[in-house]
């Protein structure tokens, strides 16, 4: 080779590289610089028929973080295999309530091998939710696999519905497993859709709880909906950005309070979610705070 093929081979690598810094760069240019993060069940049914074509995608789109509920009977090392082959990373996955009374150890060591360092129960079933003592119980339930979680390194957490909003007894539930949980144990994942679908402000809570909230779940609701403790309407939700949640000013406080990882999530898409979650993803990547 001489002289100036390789000035212009060497060129051509460099400016390869640079091109390469350069979409990193834009790919995390993001609210908060942090990486655009994806909840699987917004595309829970393209990835049932096809697990890794759906990976594919999602990574094509721009997402580098994904949440997992469902790890579709594959082994630990699967699953690392198939994030990595498409440029993702798992830090943080829900699960039934079952799960938590159900070889949790087991789960922990399943998640360590993923690389999941986040760790959170998705609900409450009815035996906790029917009565405040029934989140009493839930909260030192929190409050054990929190500690076992920790041993191994994960931080617990919990992610909230609309229906903890609704008091008991005069008490709302949620506040009650906030202050009856151990900081250090057990974190919150809030979503802001369903917070904000039962009539309160999520900045309110982030503001007012800093560094309990590592992680957000980014949902927007429609315009037009009365505030509800109740499920109701499965037309409410809307792209991120398209609905009347101020994503600037949840950002703006999240990144004040600890924030380390926030997931878009629509449980119910009027187009193809994988249509869906580009729209958000857009939005976001275009957001600035």
């Amino acid at each position: 080779m001489d002289r100036r093929q390789f000035l212009r081979d060497s060129g051509t690598g460099l400016a390869a590289l640079a091109l390469a810094s350069a979409w990193k760069r834009e790919m995390m240019a993001t609210p908060l610089g942090k990486p655009v993060g994806l909840m699987q069940f917004t595309v829970r049914d393209d990835m049932a028929k096809d697990l890794e074509a759906t990976l594919a995608k999602i990574a094509e789109i721009g997402y580098r973080e994904i949440e997992l509920f469902d790890f579709y009977n594959k082994t630990a090392a699967e699953i690392r295999r198939l994030l990595s082959a498409h440029g993702l990373a798992c830090p943080s996955a829900l699960y039934l309530p079952s799960a938590l009374t159900l070889d949790w150890e087991k789960q922990i060591a399943y998640a360590t091998e993923v690389g999941i360092r986040f760790m959170g129960c998705a609900a409450l079933d009815e035996e906790h939710r029917s009565s405040l003592d029934g989140y009493r119980r839930a909260a030192e339930l929190f409050n054990r696999c929190g500690a076992q979680c920790q041993k191994a390194g994960i931080q617990f957490f919990y992610h909230n519905h609309n229906f903890e909003f609704k008091a008991l007894a005069g008490v709302v539930p949620y506040d009650e497993l906030l202050r009856r949980t151990d900081p250090k144990l057990v974190a919150f994942e809030l979503d802001c859709f369903w917070a904000t679908r039962a009539g309160k402000d999520p900045v309110a809570y982030i503001t007012g709880h800093p560094g309990r909230y590592p992680l957000l779940h980014i949902k927007d609701l429609k315009p037009g909906f009365a505030p509800a403790t109740l499920p109701g309407e499965r037309n409410a939700f809307t792209e991120v950005g398209r609905g009347i949640i101020d994503w600037k000013r949840v950002f703006a406080a999240a990144g004040k309070s600890g924030l380390q990882h926030y997931f878009v999530e629509q449980d119910v898409c009027e187009r193809p979610p994988l249509e869906s979650i580009r729209i958000s993803y857009e939005y976001l990547k275009s957001l600035k705070v």
